[in-house]
C-alpha cells in the first residue's frame, strides 16, 4: 500500500528491532489495573481486534480487572464492554453519543461527558481526565519507524501522549495520511499486528428532502468559500449540490465521502484560503473504503489534532468561512438542539459549537443550520414553539445565521423575536404552520392579529423567483412577497415620498402600520399576486419596487398597480414589474388588467400605454380608468 519511496518495515523486522513490544494479548492486558482509565481509538479508526482481545481476556479472567473506565469519543464498532455481564469490570464514559451507546446512556448504565470536542485534549494534558491505557490502531511502520494514525487523529494523538501504556493494533488497511498523525515505535509499549477491514460509515438520508435542503444551502455558498460540514445524515447530499462551485476550501473536523467527491471534481482546491493554502484540513475521516484509498498519501490532505481544527480562533482566520451543521430541533427564537429530543439524549456536543462560533468570528463568515422540517413520517414538527422540557441547548439563539429546511431559508442574524418566529414558521412544514402561528401568539412572539393563510393558497411560490435586467443595465431580483417581508416593506413604504404615496394610494395618509402592511404581505396567491423588485445593499435586501394585481370577483380580470421608490424611477424597474405581472396573469388565464390612475400620474399612464397595444380609456373627473387586453397579440415586445 505504500509508495516505493516509503518502504515499510516487515513484522519480522519489527520483532528484531523491538522484541519486547510483540507479546501475546494476555501479556499486554495483564498490565491493566483495577480502576484504570482505558482510551479506545475513535470512529472508523477503532482497533476492533484489540477491543475483542481485551474482552476475551476478561472472559477468561473475570476478576483480572474491576471498575476500569472505557473512554472514547465516536463509537461505531464493537462495544461489548457496555453489556450487563461486564458491569463489574468496565464502566463506559463517552465524549459523544452514537447509536451504539445511545440506549445505554439513556438508561444510565454508561456515562456521557458533555464538553466541546476541542477541549478534550486539554482535559487529558491536565489530567482532569487522566488516561492510563490507550488502545489505538495504526498503519504499519515505515523504514524510519513511524506509523500513521490514518483515519483518526482527532483526540487520539493527545491520548497517546497522556497515556502511561500504549497498545497498538497494526493494520495494513489503515491509510498513511499526512499531518499530525504520526506515532513512532519508540513511543508505544506493545504491538499487535492484525489486518481487518476498517469500519465504514455509509449513510442513506431521505433523498428528496436532503437534496432540496442541499439546493438551498448551495445558494448560500459562494465561489472561494472555506467550508466545514458536520456529522449527520445530510452532509453528502448537501455537498453533492456544490458541484458547480469553484475554488472551495475545506477546514473541518470530519472528512466525508462528499468532500472527497468535490476534491476529485476539482471543486475543492483550497487555493483561496488564508491559512493552510492548498490543503484540505480535517481531523478524522468516516466514510467508505474508496474514500480511505483517496486520502492515502495524498499531499493535498492533512489531518490535524482536534484542538487545532476545532479551535474557534484558528477557524476565524479563514475569510468567508461557512460552517454547515444540522440540528434535531429548533424553537421559534432560534435555540437549537443537536443533542436530545426532550429528555431523551440522542447525540453529543461534538464540534458544532466550535465551528459555529469560529465562523461567526471570521471575516464574512456565516453559519448554516440544516433541519428536516418533520420527524416520524411527518407527524412531528422539528420547528417548535419552545424547546421541550429537558432538551439540551446546543446553540444559543445568538449563534445562528441561516436555518435551512426543505421549505426554504430563514435568516435570523440580527432579527428580533417576532421576525425570527415568522422566518422559521415560513420554512416549517405547511401543515404545522397554523399551529406554530397560534402558539407564537400565545407566547407573545408575534402580533396577536397576525394574519395567516393556511394550505396551498398561502404557500410561497418559490418557482416564480427570477432575475431581470432593466433598460439601464441594472440587475433586479423579482419575487413574490413573503409573509416574512414586513420589515422590508416597512422600509420600502417609508422610503417613498409623499407624492409617490399619493399617486399610488390616492391618499395623503403617511403611516403604514402593521395592520396595513399585512394587506400586502399575507396574500392568497390564487387570487392576487404581489411582486417585489429587490436589489442588494451589502448583505441586505432592499425593496425598490412593488407591483400587484388582484383578481376581481367573479371575473377573469384583475386590477393592477405598482410603485417604484423615487430614487429608482425612470430606470426600467416599473416596466419589468408590469411585464412580469402580465406574464403571471396570462398564466392564470386572466383576460384583462384594469387600473385607475390619477390624471396627473402621466408617467404611469405612459408606462401602460407603452406596454399594451390595446387599451380602453375612460376619464372620470381626476381618474383615468384603463382596461388592457392581456392577449399576446396586444402586448408590445419592445423593452
Amino acid at each position: 500500500m505504500y509508495p516505493d519511496s516509503k518502504r515499510i518495515m516487515s513484522i519480522d523486522e519489527v520483532k528484531t528491532a523491538y522484541p519486547k513490544k510483540l507479546v501475546s494479548p494476555v501479556q499486554m492486558f495483564r498490565n491493566i489495573k483495577h480502576g484504570n482509565r482505558i482510551f479506545v481509538g475513535t470512529g472508523c479508526g477503532e482497533p476492533q481486534y484489540l477491543v475483542r482481545s481485551m474482552i476475551n481476556y476478561i472472559k477468561s479472567n473475570p476478576k483480572a480487572i474491576f471498575d476500569a473506565e472505557i473512554i472514547h469519543v465516536w463509537n461505531l464498532g464493537v462495544s461489548p464492554y457496555t453489556e450487563e455481564k461486564f458491569k463489574i469490570n468496565f464502566r463506559h464514559n463517552s465524549f459523544f453519543i452514537s447509536s451504539n451507546n445511545r440506549d445505554a446512556i439513556n438508561k444510565g448504565v454508561v456515562d456521557y461527558t458533555p464538553v466541546f470536542i476541542s477541549e478534550i485534549p486539554d482535559l487529558m494534558r491536565r489530567r482532569l481526565v487522566p488516561i492510563d491505557i490507550a488502545l489505538i490502531q495504526t498503519s504499519p511502520p515505515n523504514s524510519q519507524g513511524y506509523m500513521s494514525l490514518g483515519v483518526s487523529v482527532d483526540i487520539v494523538k493527545s491520548a497517546i501522549e497522556a497515556a502511561s501504556l500504549v497498545i497498538v493494533q497494526i493494520n495494513s488497511n489503515m491509510p498513511w495520511v499526512h499531518g499530525d498523525g504520526f506515532v513512532h515505535l519508540d513511543d508505544v509499549d506493545y504491538i499487535l499486528p492484525y489486518d481487518e477491514p476498517l469500519l465504514e460509515n455509509i449513510t442513506k438520508p431521505d433523498a428528496l428532502v436532503s437534496q432540496k435542503i442541499g439546493q438551498y444551502v448551495a445558494r448560500l455558498i459562494q465561489d472561494g468559500d472555506t467550508i466545514q460540514v458536520g456529522y449527520g445524515l445530510m452532509p453528502d447530499a448537501i455537498l453533492s449540490n456544490l458541484m458547480n462551485k469553484k475554488h472551495l476550501g475545506v477546514h473541518t473536523e470530519l472528512l466525508s465521502d462528499g468532500i472527497v467527491e468535490l476534491m476529485k471534481n476539482k471543486v475543492i482546491d483550497n487555493s483561496r484560503k488564508k491559512i493552510n493554502v492548498g490543503k484540505t484540513i480535517a481531523s478524522f475521516c468516516m466514510g467508505k473504503k474508496e474514500t480511505y484509498d483517496y486520502i492515502y498519501d495524498n499531499p493535498e490532505i492533512e489531518f490535524k489534532r482536534i484542538d487545532y481544527t476545532n479551535n474557534p480562533l484558528i477557524i476565524a482566520q479563514h475569510d468567508n468561512m461557512v460552517a454547515i451543521n444540522s440540528a434535531l430541533e429548533i424553537d421559534l427564537i432560534g435555540q437549537t438542539t443537536a443533542e436530545s429530543l426532550g429528555k431523551k439524549i440522542y447525540s453529543g456536543i461534538g464540534g458544532q459549537t466550535d465551528f459555529t462560533r469560529g465562523a461567526n468570528l471570521a471575516r464574512n463568515g456565516k453559519t448554516i443550520l440544516t433541519v428536516k422540517s418533520t420527524a416520524m413520517n411527518d407527524t412531528v414538527s422539528r420547528i417548535v414553539p419552545l424547546m421541550k422540557e429537558g432538551a439540551r441547548v446546543s446553540l444559543h439563539a445568538g449563534d445562528i445565521h441561516y436555518v435551512v429546511t426543505e421549505y426554504g431559508i430563514a435568516y435570523l442574524y440580527g432579527k428580533n423575536y417576532r421576525e425570527r418566529a415568522m422566518e422559521l414558521i415560513a420554512i416549517a412544514h405547511p401543515k404545522f404552520r397554523p399551529w406554530l402561528i397560534e402558539e407564537a401568539k400565545k407566547l407573545n412572539l408575534v402580533y396577536h392579529d397576525q394574519v395567516f393563510i393556511p394550505g396551498e393558497k398561502g404557500m410561497y411560490p418559490e418557482h416564480l423567483e427570477m432575475y431581470r435586467t432593466t433598460k439601464t443595465g441594472m440587475e433586479i431580483f423579482l419575487r413574490p412577497v413573503k409573509i416574512t417581508d414586513e420589515p422590508l416593506l416597512k422600509d420600502f413604504f417609508y422610503s417613498l415620498t409623499s407624492n409617490s404615496m399619493y399617486l399610488r394610494f390616492n391618499s395623503i395618509r403617511p403611516d403604514m402600520p402593521h395592520t396595513r402592511i399585512q394587506e400586502f404581505e399575507v396574500i392568497d396567491y390564487t387570487k392576487e399576486m404581489v411582486i417585489l423588485a429587490i436589489v442588494k445593499e451589502g448583505e441586505k435586501e432592499k425593496v425598490i419596487g412593488m407591483g400587484q394585481y388582484l383578481i376581481l370577483k367573479d371575473s377573469y380580470n384583475a386590477e393592477v398597480s405598482f410603485v417604484v421608490t423615487d430614487t429608482y424611477q425612470n430606470q426600467g424597474v416599473g416596466r419589468q414589474l408590469l411585464l412580469y405581472l402580465t406574464y403571471l396573469a396570462r398564466r392564470q388565464g386572466l383576460l384583462y388588467f384594469t387600473a385607475d390612475i390619477l390624471k396627473e400620474n402621466i408617467e404611469m399612464y405612459h408606462l401602460f400605454e407603452n406596454t399594451f397595444l390595446n387599451i380602453d380609456k375612460n376619464v372620470k373627473m381626476d381618474i383615468i380608468e384603463l382596461k388592457m387586453n392581456l392577449a399576446p397579440d396586444y402586448i408590445k415586445k419592445s423593452s
